[in-house]
C-alpha cells in the first residue's frame, strides 16, 4: 500500500522554533486484515518484534525515530478503517494522534481520495506534558534510522522492484566518425571534435602548423556523423523515464536512436535532454548527424530576408568565415584578430543515458545572502526536478553543513512536470562563518554541505557540494568633485581594486583544454598578483573546472554572455535558443562565488554608438530595438529572475546607469565619467602616461607582441623565419599589426639590424615582447595611481584588466601567458600585493 507517516524533524529555521512535522512516503503493501505486528511488513516495528511493547489497547509498538528530538511519538502497524478509501490496507498509526483527532488512529485520507493516508505523530499518551520545543539531534544515528524507514518502505509512483535512486551511464569513449559521402571513416573520441579525431588518427597534420588553418577548411565545410552501438546498461522496464542527455553539442545536429529522430540541436552553449523511453532497446544504435556550421550560418543569414544583420564577414586579414552572428557557437571559431578559423563539429562535452522514477534532479544551486539587521547568513537552495510521477511527489529534504553546526529538514511537494524547490537555510548564529575573499584580501573558505532528498519509495538523491559565503555589489554613486558616477566592486562590504586580465579560449579545440592546462594558467595569474579575469564574450562559457579553480584561488570572474563585436538577429527561434542558453548557463554557474558580474556582450553598445557597420541613419531604429530586445528584454530578464545576488550590465564598455537612462544605449560608451572603457592606441608613445584615459574602470587595453621563437618553431619551417615572410604575414590577423609593433619599439629602442636573418628574426621577436611588457606596465601603473585621485573631474579608477591573458595558437597577439613573454615576469611588479 501507500501511506504517509508524519515524523517530527529538526526545526526548519532556528533551534528555538516550535515543533515541525514533515511528510514521509512509505510503501503500498497489501496484507491480511488485523492489528499489531504485520507479516511481511519491513518497517522497523515489525522487523524487530523483540523491541515492541504493548500500549493500552494491547497493540505492539516501537518508539519512532522522532523520539531523538525530545518528543516520544509512537507508531503502530494497523489497518486502514473499513470506511476509508483503502479498507484493509496496512497503515502506521499513532495512539496519541487518535486521542487528539478523535478518529481511528487519526488516519486521514490524502488529497484526491487515493489509497494514501496521512498520519500525524504526537507525544506518547503516557506523558501529559505539552510538546517541548524541538532540539537539534545530537545523535546522527537518529537520522539514519529515519532514512532506514524510508528505504524499508516502497512507495506510490515507483515501479515494482525499481532501484532506490536514478541511474546514469556515460557514452564517453570511442565512436565511429564519418564524413558526408563516406569517403573518410575513422574512430573519434567523445568528448571531442572532428579535427582532433583526424589528428589523432594521423590523417591530418597539426592544424596549427603553417597554413593549415586554410588547408583544412574542407573539414568544417563537410557534414560529419558520429555513431556507435551501445547496450542498455539497465533493465529499461524498471524505469518510468529514460533520457539521452548532451551537456554540449557543437553545434547543429540531428540526433537519432535506432533510426528514430529523438531531437535536434542548434546551440553549442545549451544542455539538451531527449526522452528516449519509447525507443531505447536492449541493444541500440545512436547517430549524431552534424551539419556544417559554416553552411548553417550562411543559410540562416539568407533566410533572414527582412533586413541584413551586420557584419556579413570578418575583415580579410582575419582569413575567416562569414555570418557567425547567425549561429549560437563560439564566435571566435570563425576567426578573430588574434586567432584562426576552425569552425569545429563534435560532441564537446559529456553525453549520457539517465533513467529515473518519480523525479530527477536537474539543477542544484546555492545563493548566499547576509541580513545585516539580523547579523545572520543564509543560503537559498534551489533544486529543479523533472517529475515523472502522475501525482505530486512528497518527501523530505535534509541539509547538513557540519562545520557550521547547521542541519535542517524540510517537507517538499513537487507537482508533475518540472518541479522547483526553493529552501532558505539560516546558518546557526553560534557558528562563525568565514567568508570567501578575492586573492590577496583573505581566504577562500568553503564549507562541505550534503543535501539529501528522500522522495518516498526509498528513492533517495544525495547532493554533495561546497557552500561559500560572500556578497558582491557594483557601486555606481556620485563622486564629490566629479561629474558622473563611480564604478567599482564591493566584496563583503569592502571596496576592491580589480587587477587582472581578459580570458579567451585556451585552444581552438576544447577537448584539448586539460585540467593541468587550466591549473597552470590560473595559478600563474595568482602568482602574478592578479585577482580577476574577464571571460570574454566571443569565446565559450568555460568548463566547470575553470570556475572551481577560480573559487579555490580567489580569482574574481567578470562573465560575459557569448555575444561579441556584432549585431544579432531577434527572430523567435533565435530568441528561444538564447533564452534556453542563458537560463542553463546562469543555473549552471551561479553557485560559484568567483563570478561577480554578468555582462550582456562585448562592445556591441559601442558598435551601435560608433556605427561600426555604416548603417544608414534612417535604418538604425530597427537595430536599436533589436539590441534592447536581446540584451534587456530577454537576457537581463532571465538573469534577474534566476540570480538576484549579482549585478548585470548590458555591455562592455558601457556607461552603466547612465546608459540605462539613455534607453540602454549611450551616445559615447567610452565616457570616462561612467562605467568601464576599452582603450587602444598603438601610435602614441606608450611610455607617455598622459595619453591614457583617466577612466572609472579600464576593462580592456593592451599591445601586441610576437611569441617566443621556441613557440613559433614548432609550427613553422625554416623559410618562415623572417618578420616579412608569408608565414609571418599570414599569422598576423590585426591590420598593420607588425608595423605598429616596430613603430612602438622604435620610440625607445634601436631596432635590430643583424645581418644573420635568423638572428634578426629572433631579436625582433624579443624586442616586441619587451615593448609590450613596458607598455602594459606603464598603462597599468597609471590606472593604479588614478584610483586615489580626481583631476579635472576624472579619476577614481577602480579596475584594470589588460587584454589579454592567454593565447589560442602560436601567432602575434596581445597575450602575456603562453608566449614566454616578459609581461609574465612583469606581472608581479605591475600588480604588487
Amino acid at each position: 500500500m501507500s501511506c504517509q507517516a508524519y515524523f517530527q524533524v529538526p526545526p526548519a529555521v532556528t533551534p528555538d522554533s516550535g515543533p515541525s512535522f514533515a511528510p514521509l512516503s512509505v510503501s503500498r503493501r497489501k496484507t491480511r486484515r488485523g492489528r499489531g505486528l504485520q507479516p511481511g511488513c519491513r518497517c522497523p516495528h515489525c522487523l524487530d518484534p523483540t523491541s515492541a511493547r504493548k500500549d493500552q489497547d494491547g497493540v505492539s509498538s516501537l518508539p519512532s525515530p522522532g523520539a531523538a528530538w525530545g518528543q516520544r511519538p509512537w507508531l503502530f502497524c494497523t489497518r486502514a478503517p473499513e470506511d476509508g478509501p483503502g479498507p484493509g490496507l496496512l497503515a502506521c498509526r499513532s495512539p496519541g494522534a487518535a486521542a487528539r483527532r478523535g478518529g481511528a488512529g487519526a488516519l486521514l485520507p490524502a488529497e484526491g481520495g487515493d489509497r494514501r493516508w496521512l498520519l500525524h505523530s504526537a507525544p506518547h499518551p503516557a506523558s501529559s506534558r505539552a510538546p517541548r520545543p524541538l532540539r537539534r539531534a545530537r545523535d546522527p544515528a537518529m537520522l539514519r534510522r529515519l532514512l532506514l524507514l524510508l528505504a524499508a518502505c516502497g512507495g506510490r509512483g515507483a515501479l515494482s522492484g525499481s532501484p532506490p535512486g536514478p541511474a546514469g551511464h556515460s557514452l564517453r569513449g570511442s565512436w565511429r566518425l564519418g564524413n558526408g559521402d563516406g569517403s573518410v571513416v575513422l574512430s573519434g573520441d567523445v568528448p571531442g571534435c572532428v579535427h582532433t579525431a583526424l589528428l589523432r588518427q594521423g590523417l591530418i597534420q597539426d592544424p596549427y602548423y603553417r597554413f593549415n588553418d586554410l588547408a583544412y577548411r574542407w573539414i568544417s565545410l563537410d557534414n560529419w556523423t558520429y555513431s556507435r552501438t551501445f547496450k542498455a546498461p539497465f533493465d529499461v522496464s524498471k524505469w518510468q523515464k529514460v533520457n539521452l542527455v548532451f551537456e554540449g553539442v557543437d553545434t547543429v545536429a540531428q540526433i537519432l536512436i535506432n533510426n528514430v529522430t529523438v531531437g535536434r540541436t542548434d546551440n553549442m552553449f545549451n544542455r539538451y535532454s531527449f526522452d528516449i523511453t519509447s525507443v531505447i532497446k536492449e541493444v541500440n544504435f545512436i547517430e549524431v548527424r552534424f551539419l556544417s556550421a559554416i553552411s548553417y550560418a550562411a543559410e540562416q543569414s539568407r533566410s533572414h530576408s527582412a533586413y541584413s544583420v551586420p557584419p556579413q564577414c570578418p575583415p580579410p586579414v582575419q582569413k575567416g568565415e562569414c555570418h557567425v552572428n547567425f549561429i549560437r557557437k563560439e564566435q571566435c571559431s570563425f576567426s578573430w584578430d588574434w586567432g584562426p578559423s576552425f569552425p569545429t563539429q563534435g560532441i564537446w562535452k559529456d553525453v549520457r543515458i539517465e533513467a529515473y522514477n518519480l523525479c530527477h534532479l536537474i539543477y542544484f544551486t546555492l545563493t548566499p545572502s547576509y541580513v545585516k539587521s539580523a547579523q545572520q547568513w543564509s543560503l537559498e537552495i534551489e533544486s529543479v526536478f523533472d517529475v515523472v510521477s502522475s501525482k505530486p511527489v512528497v518527501g523530505l529534504v535534509t541539509v547538513n553543513i557540519p562545520k557550521l553546526q547547521t542541519q535542517q529538514t524540510y517537507t517538499t511537494e513537487l507537482p508533475p512536470g518540472e518541479g522547483r524547490i526553493v529552501l532558505l537555510v539560516n546558518i546557526n548564529k553560534s557558528a562563525t562563518v568565514q567568508t570567501w575573499w578575492p586573492s590577496g584580501h583573505g581566504n577562500q573558505t568553503g564549507y562541505d554541505m550534503t543535501t539529501t532528498f528522500n522522495m518516498g519509495a526509498g528513492y533517495k538523491i544525495e547532493k554533495f557540494s561546497k557552500a561559500y559565503f560572500r556578497t558582491v555589489e557594483l557601486v555606481e554613486d556620485p563622486i564629490p568633485g566629479s561629474p558622473g558616477l563611480s564604478f567599482y566592486f564591493r566584496i563583503n562590504g569592502l571596496p576592491i581594486f580589480i587587477k587582472g586580465s581578459n580570458w579567451i579560449p585556451a585552444d581552438s579545440f576544447q577537448d584539448r583544454v586539460s585540467s593541468d592546462m587550466l591549473k597552470l594558467i590560473l595559478q600563474s595569474t595568482v602568482d602574478a598578483n592578479m585577482n580577476a579575469l574577464r571571460v570574454w564574450g566571443g569565446g565559450v562559457y568555460e568548463q566547470d573546472e575553470f570556475y572551481d579553480i577560480c573559487d579555490e584561488l580567489g580569482i574574481m570572474i567578470w562573465q560575459d554572455f557569448m555575444f561579441a563585436c556584432a549585431l544579432y538577429p531577434t527572430d523567435q527561434n533565435y530568441l528561444e535558443s538564447v533564452r534556453a542558453e542563458v537560463t542553463h548557463q546562469v543555473k549552471r554557474l551561479k553557485s560559484h562565488p568567483c563570478i561577480i558580474l554578468w555582462s550582456g556582450n562585448n562592445e556591441n553598445e559601442a558598435a551601435i554608438a560608433g556605427n561600426w557597420f555604416s548603417i544608414p541613419h534612417v535604418k538604425m531604429k530597427v537595430y536599436l530595438k533589436d539590441y534592447v530586445t536581446l540584451y534587456v528584454k530577454n537576457i537581463r530578464e532571465i538573469v534577474l529572475a534566476e540570480d538576484k545576488s549579482r549585478p548585470y550590465i548590458t555591455s562592455s564598455p558601457t556607461n552603466g546607469k547612465e546608459s540605462v537612462k539613455k534607453g540602454w544605449l549611450s551616445q559615447n560608451p567610452y565616457d570616462t565619467h561612467y562605467g568601464d572603457t576599452h582603450f587602444y592606441d598603438y601610435l602614441s608613445d606608450c611610455w607617455n602616461w598622459t595619453v591614457y584615459p583617466k577612466t572609472r574602470f579600464a576593462s580592456e587595453y593592451g599591445f601586441q607582441s610576437w611569441p617566443s621563437f621556441s613557440t613559433l618553431e614548432k609550427v613553422s619551417s625554416t623559410e618562415d623565419w623572417s618578420y616579412t615572410s608569408n608565414f609571418s604575414l599570414h599569422r598576423q590577423h590585426h591590420a598593420a599589426g607588425n608595423d605598429q609593433m616596430l613603430h612602438q619599439a622604435g620610440l625607445h629602442f634601436k631596432l635590430p639590424r643583424n645581418t644573420d636573418p635568423l638572428k634578426l628574426f629572433k631579436d625582433t621577436i624579443y624586442l616586441t615582447q619587451v615593448m609590450q611588457a613596458q607598455c602594459i606596465k606603464a598603462e597599468t601603473e597609471f590606472y593604479r595611481r588614478s584610483q586615489s585621485e580626481i583631476i579635472n573631474g576624472e579619476g577614481r579608477t577602480m579596475g584594470s584588466l589588460y587584454w589579454q591573458l592567454n593565447d589560442i595558437w602560436q601567432a602575434p597577439s596581445w597575450a602575456s601567458l603562453g608566449q614566454c613573454a616578459p609581461v609574465e615576469f612583469y606581472g608581479a611588479s605591475v600588480y604588487p600585493c
